[in-house]
């Protein structure tokens, strides 16, 4: 069976037991793909790329409420009644 692999890297899971710092540090500060019998278990993805995906991901959580928003009616406020 194949499989995607979804990372330059890979690593084994024995590879990572013996040597966790030693496998990312690998990965040259890009996500590694730790496989289990050649088959991938689980991604480590370093800090500064799990912070980006994070902030993608709500970016585009809220460009879909402004989007679902985008047809609504405005309703007129005066600054000095709030």
């Amino acid at each position: 069976m194949t499989h995607a692999i979804f990372a330059d890297m890979t690593a084994s899971v024995t590879d990572l037991k013996k040597n966790p710092m030693g496998t990312v540090a690998a990965g040259q500060g890009r996500t590694v793909a730790i496989l289990n019998r050649n088959e991938p278990a689980f991604y480590c993805v370093p800090a500064e790329e799990y912070q980006a995906m994070v902030e993608m991901l709500e970016d585009m959580e809220l460009n879909a409420i402004a989007d679902a928003r985008a047809g609504e009616v405005g309703i007129p406020v005066d600054i000095n009644d709030l």
